[in-house]
């Protein structure tokens, strides 16, 4: 049976029901605090309409087959992965648009600091069912983890999230949050070895990553890659569940929260990327966490 932390050290609850009003809170500390300290900020009012031609939208029939996800570019407004007509398509990109853009003003509201170096990513629609589906350990996001990416290196920069569970009907979003970072840090870096010099090079140079990547993704891959990989510690590390019910929004810094979605359908997700030096606290970040781990700099 594994070991549960209270659950006020990992989810702060904030009262927000609207995208653009200020959030009233009894927290002790500024939302950015909890946030950089790897809490999920929970808004458990804080829904995403849809119209009712939009709901049709809320099948794995907008999604082409054997893609998880529907993704949108905000920069190009390109979709790629939906399924449908010409009108059809319009309509999703319209829907996710609105979400992008709904999700970078509340995180501009709630951390100005922010604001100015705040880059936008990629927005997500997942209307597709998370368990049941067959996939590598690698890839099962129902495995404890924290986020990196094999072919986008983030270098000096954190990724910040954005969910909205729009489920129709009653499924929650079932997470499992994991153990602190310094915690996940202590227990993979040591076994990871320097990556091999000339391979970032190589890597960017044959297009196998979309620009460098540094010592300290090369660790962060290595630590999510071992984390998946591993049955005993996905069974026994220090992790409780939560469950998002529909209706809900949550942020989390999914680069330092352990997670792992276990169960639910219907999604919105939108990705940021903040640079270490924009952080309110700064020391806080995996990248200082594991310059402090291996006693030199990392990037």
């Amino acid at each position: 049976m594994p070991r549960l932390r209270e659950i006020s050290e990992i989810v702060e609850t904030l009262d927000l029901e609207s995208w653009d009003e200020r959030a009233r809170t009894n927290m002790a500390a500024a939302p950015v605090d909890a946030l950089e300290d790897g809490k999920v900020l929970y808004f458990p009012r804080l829904a995403f309409a849809l119209s009712g031609n939009e709901t049709r939208f809320l099948s794995p029939g907008a999604v082409n087959p054997g893609a998880k996800n529907v993704s949108f570019d905000s920069k190009t407004g390109a979709v790629k992965h939906a399924r449908g007509s010409e009108t059809d398509i319009a309509a999703i990109t319209a829907m996710m648009r609105r979400y992008s853009d709904a999700a970078a003003a509340l995180v501009t509201r709630l951390f100005p600091q922010y604001a100015q170096d705040l880059v936008r990513g990629r927005t997500s629609f997942r209307p597709v069912e998370i368990s049941g589906r067959e996939t590598s350990p690698r890839k099962d996001d129902t495995r404890l983890h924290v986020d990196a990416f094999p072919s986008s290196p983030v270098g000096r920069r954190r990724i910040l999230r954005v969910f909205t569970n729009v489920n129709p009907g009653t499924q929650s979003r079932h997470w499992r949050l994991g153990d602190r970072f310094e915690k996940v840090a202590q227990t993979f870096v040591p076994a990871v070895s320097k990556p091999l010099p000339g391979s970032a090079w190589l890597m960017k140079s044959v297009g196998i990553t979309k620009g460098e990547r540094t010592q300290y993704d090369h660790l962060m891959l290595n630590i999510h890659d071992t984390m998946k990989s591993r049955d005993d510690y996905q069974r026994d590390v220090v992790q409780n569940e939560f469950h998002f019910p529909p209706g809900s929004t949550w942020i989390v810094f999914t680069d330092q929260v352990s997670h792992a979605a276990m169960g639910g359908q219907h999604l919105f997700e939108q990705t940021f990327y903040l640079p270490v030096h924009a952080m309110a606290n700064e020391q806080k970040s995996p990248l200082r966490v594991l310059e402090r781990a291996t006693g030199r700099a990392l990037v």
